[in-house]
């Protein structure tokens, strides 16, 4: 267990925390919550010696082994298999085979093995330091933001391994999903305190807002009471025959002190620029395909994609399938070998990705970027957007040049909230963001009155956002007609079925089960069969949507003409009487046929479905 004692640290003149004492019990894993700057990170380093406290002590037990998420990229051995075996504590040693299913849960393939760590991106490096400290088996596990470089199937992995963790655990992450699901305690840094609370982040907060309150209301009380004492104490001063009352009441306040009153903590509330979309198709993508120097084979082939001003869609898959290249590609920043993309004319697209960071201008402050892509933005407004991305007061002010990579990417994201638009398209804009900030940034995608691409692997913003998905899984991508809980029912990860589980499988010993073969086959049929159902219930669904659309103005079209006819009538004008006999003829001819054809394609559609519907149940595995 870790022993935590009247700890304070400070940078300069900004108290991080002060005096503060807890415990990490056997057992327990710990979600390290607090606001961007409170000092979670600090405290991670403290606990690893890698800084010292002002004050108080840290209490390690003898043989109590550590093993942290290190960010620093260096490698001395001449494959991944070699360097992920570093991480062994020297009793297992021989288990490589351990090493080597954390390193394909976190999204490397075999033939990955004997690769050199430095032919990695710097993401998949990151992955092979958390490989090391997952191999260490050690007491306490110590991960600073782990999922902002994984991909969906390899945090799904991750959740699983946590939740079968059997020693403790201290995680910071801006996912509040992932956090969730895998500890049993949360610890908050809050105005320089840190407290320990039983259950989820949930939890923490609802335990914080209760206690300010009741702190606030016996504040008001307490005043109300010294406001009284005093009043007494002015009035009866200089009585002799209250004297001791007076003096006893005087050293009583004197003693008991005043509680301050809290400072009000800023809510982290933002919305993005909403331009005006009259149309109902923003953009409309065929045949599409694509591959870098066009080679083959195709990162992406024949692909068809319509978006609506309504709709939210996330792009989901592993790293290095082509998410971030469709994005570009619906970005206009690449351009496909083969179909089109064809844009509505009123389109106004905002498009985030962490590798554009190279547009800003090196000599600007963060403000002054914020202010240049809008002139109607108020110097105010710009340093609201730069505070809710953690550049708070005069941190606003500094260049560009002197950002770090994970910073200058919340300054592109900080444009494109001033930038009115009416598509979206964001690549992982969680990233970089502190666990509030992107709360703030659900919400406000879900407010947003335009529609959103979203690459991501944050499971709360699919589960609470997408109504459609763009998969990468299976050798290729497709669109599924639903949301993300609708995709883990039919669908399902490829990865995860030969696994012979989900996320609950991870960690575990597990042999495969008999019928492994047979459910994947299902899982496989039962793919291509959400597939196929989506590909013929989409024409009819779109039929059905132009004629309610066409019934709908014929509709407001009978209305006008019976007023039309009826102020023809008052005036007695036989002509237009006539005439508007005439249009009201042909409107109840028209109104028919549409009615007769939308009953038939809607029977038509609930045909189909139900009997796919049937169809998907019969591939269901048994349990």
């Amino acid at each position: 267990m870790l022993t935590v004692k009247n700890l304070s640290k400070s940078y300069g003149g900004q108290v991080l925390f002060a005096d503060v004492s807890f415990n990490i019990n056997p057992g327990e894993k710990v979600g390290l919550v607090g606001r961007n700057g409170y000092g979670k990170t600090t405290l991670l380093r403290l606990v690893q010696g890698e800084e010292l406290p002002d004050s108080g002590e840290i209490t390690i037990p003898n043989g109590y082994r550590l093993g942290y998420l290190e960010q620093h990229l260096a490698f001395s051995q001449p494959t991944l298999l070699a360097e992920a075996c570093l991480g062994l504590p020297k009793e297992r040693k021989d288990e490589e085979w351990r090493v080597e299913k954390i390193l394909m849960g976190l999204g490397f393939r075999r033939e990955d093995f004997n690769r050199a760590p430095g032919e990695f991106s710097g993401g998949f490096q990151i992955r092979l330091n958390l490989a090391k400290v997952l191999a260490g088996d050690v007491d306490l596990l110590l991960l600073d933001e782990p999922t902002n470089y994984l991909d969906l199937p390899s945090l799904r992995w991750l959740t699983g391994l946590l939740k079968n963790w059997q020693h403790e655990l201290i995680l910071i992450t801006h996912d509040r999903g992932f956090m969730d699901q895998v500890i049993t305690h949360t610890l908050g840094i809050h105005r320089q305190r840190i407290r320990k609370v039983p259950g989820d982040s949930s939890k923490y907060y609802e335990q914080l807002v209760k206690e300010e309150e009741i702190y606030e209301k016996t504040r008001l009380n307490e005043e109300k009471k010294r406001r009284a004492a005093e009043v007494f104490i002015n009035r009866f001063r200089y009585k002799a025959t209250l004297s001791s009352r007076v003096q006893s009441r005087i050293k009583a306040l004197e003693k008991k002190g005043r509680m301050e009153k809290l400072a009000p903590v800023e809510e982290l509330e933002f919305s993005f620029s909403s331009a005006p979309m009259p149309g109902k198709v923003l953009l409309a993508a065929g045949g599409l395909d694509f591959s870098y120097h066009g080679k083959e084979p195709l990162l992406i082939s024949d692909f068809k994609l319509s978006i609506k001003k309504d709709d939210k869609i996330a792009v989901i898959g592993k790293n290095g399938k082509g998410k971030s290249t469709l994005m570009k590609l619906l970005a206009g920043e690449l351009t496909p070998l083969g179909g089109e993309i064809r844009k509505h004319p009123l389109l106004q697209t905002g498009y985030y990705c962490q590798t554009n960071v190279s547009e800003l201008d090196p000599e600007k402050t963060i403000l002054e970027e914020i202010l240049s892509v809008n002139p109607a933005c108020t110097e105010q407004q710009a340093r609201n957007i730069s505070g809710l991305l953690m550049f708070e007061g005069d941190a606003a002010l500094k260049k560009i040049s002197v950002l770090s990579g994970g910073e200058r990417s919340r300054v592109l994201l900080g444009k494109i909230l001033v930038t009115p638009v009416n598509l979206l398209l964001l690549d992982e804009p969680t990233n970089h963001l502190d666990m509030e900030s992107a709360d703030a940034l659900l919400a406000a995608l879900d407010a947003f009155d335009g529609a959103v691409v979203m690459v991501t692997h944050n499971e709360m913003f699919l589960q609470t956002l997408a109504n459609r998905l763009i998969v990468f899984d299976r050798g290729g991508v497709f669109l599924y007609e639903g949301d993300y809980r609708g995709f883990l029912a039919d669908i399902g990860w490829k990865d995860e079925e030969q696994d012979g589980g989900g996320p609950e499988a991870a960690g575990k010993n597990r042999r495969p089960a008999r019928d492994t073969h047979d459910r994947r086959s299902l899982r496989r049929e039962r793919a291509n069969t959400v597939q196929e159902k989506s590909a013929v219930l989409r024409p009819l669904a779109a039929e059905i949507e132009r004629i309610e659309t066409a019934i709908s103005r014929l509709e407001e079209e009978s209305a006008r003409n019976l007023e039309f006819l009826a102020e023809a009538s008052l005036k007695g004008d036989g002509e237009e009487i006539a005439a508007g006999a005439k249009r009201r003829a042909e409107l109840d001819t028209e109104l028919e046929t549409l009615y007769d054809r939308l009953a038939k394609v809607t029977a038509e559609y609930e045909k189909k479905s139900a009997e796919y519907e049937a169809r998907l149940n019969n591939l269901l595995p048994a349990d």
